[in-house]
């Protein structure tokens, strides 16, 4: 077995984690000049910007169809491999299905990094798929100068029974189902300023498959639902409201938020593509004048692995809270409203 592996993983990524994704605006347009699926048997394609794929294979059965890879956010290899794995599972379950099987995705620089880690990032993303009772099948691997990792992801799903990122109604409650922080944290271990016990918390959070939650949120109905990763809390927020054709309100105060992550936010520890979110957020965040930079940041920040985002209606608020409660999320929390309006979010103390 090749051992190697003499640097931190993070100090090799460009962009750590899903803070690597390409800027949202420039996605979403680049894929609305792309010729849309106009098979009946598509039910969910890229024309919009929900989580995954949705093909119908019979009346009573569809594939719920996602793929997500990225570079390291955490310098443990096997933290790595869970994490990215994790991730990548959560999409099928924001639109309401059940993983059924995977495939690896790989990008190695094999001379530096050595076969040791790689088998701890394997190992990971092999436990994690597990946990969420799939399996890995398969996948493909490539020599890179930049360690990447993910999977590509199959899921099941009664094809009446789907989860889209539109379909929120005037009156809806918000619930966030994990803290937000991942990508402040992953540049602080970056720039190795992460206190240990924060880096702990990050990886835990990280590291929860979404299960839980979605069977919480299946059980009482939701309106519409997605996963908050690479785009923030509040672009992802701005998907959901803008495709139904809505608006929110959050207060800032009402977010879950890691332990100190807000006093990095303060110090600038800050990643690009969380920068490159706030930046996008203008003219579609009415944030108050009490909602100071740093609290804007984090409410920006490029999430790995994050929680679900759910709408649902407010006679359910009640029973949704309390699902989530005994399904063992205790950092879920009921964050904001649906309000009229063209898709902007008001920000507010």
């Amino acid at each position: 077995m090749m051992a190697a592996m003499p640097v931190a993983l993070t100090s090799l990524s460009h962009g750590a984690g899903c803070g690597c994704k390409l800027p949202p605006a420039a996605v979403h347009e680049l894929v609305g000049r792309l010729p849309v699926s106009e098979r009946d048997d598509v039910l969910v394609g890229f024309g919009t910007a929900d989580d995954a794929g949705v093909v119908r294979v019979r009346d009573d059965l569809a594939l719920v169809q996602t793929v997500d890879f990225f570079t390291p956010i955490v310098d443990d290899p096997y933290d790595f491999g869970r994490i990215a794995a994790t991730n990548a599972l959560s999409d099928v379950w924001a639109m309401g299905g059940e993983p059924l099987s995977a495939l690896s995705l790989v990008a190695w620089p094999l001379e530096r990094l050595g076969t040791e880690a790689l088998e701890a990032v394997l190992r990971g993303g092999h436990d994690a798929v597990a946990a969420a009772g799939a399996a890995i099948v398969g996948g493909h691997s490539i020599d890179d100068a930049e360690p990447k990792y993910g999977l590509a992801v199959t899921g099941l799903i009664h094809p009446d029974r789907v989860v889209r990122n539109v379909g929120a109604r005037v009156g809806d409650r918000l619930f966030l189902t994990k803290p937000l922080g991942a990508g402040i944290v992953s540049t602080a271990i970056k720039r190795g300023v992460a206190e240990p016990a924060v880096v702990r918390r990050a990886v835990e959070v990280m590291a929860t498959l979404n299960r839980a939650a979605a069977e919480a949120m299946l059980s009482v109905g939701p309106s519409a639902a997605t996963d908050v990763t690479g785009f923030g809390l509040l672009g992802h927020l701005y998907e959901l409201t803008s495709g139904s054709g809505v608006a929110a309100r959050v207060p800032a105060s009402a977010v879950p938020v890691q332990s100190g992550v807000y006093e990095l936010a303060q110090q600038d520890v800050v990643p690009g593509g969380t920068k490159r979110n706030h930046a996008g957020l203008e003219g579609i965040v009415r944030w108050a004048p009490e909602i100071d930079p740093a609290r804007q940041l984090v409410l920006a920040d490029a999430q790995t692995s994050g929680g679900l985002l759910i709408a649902v209606p407010a006679e359910r608020a009640t029973a949704l809270r309390d699902a989530l409660e005994r399904a063992g999320t205790p950092a879920a929390a009921e964050i904001g409203e649906i309000v009229p309006g063209d898709g902007w979010i008001e920000v507010v103390p």
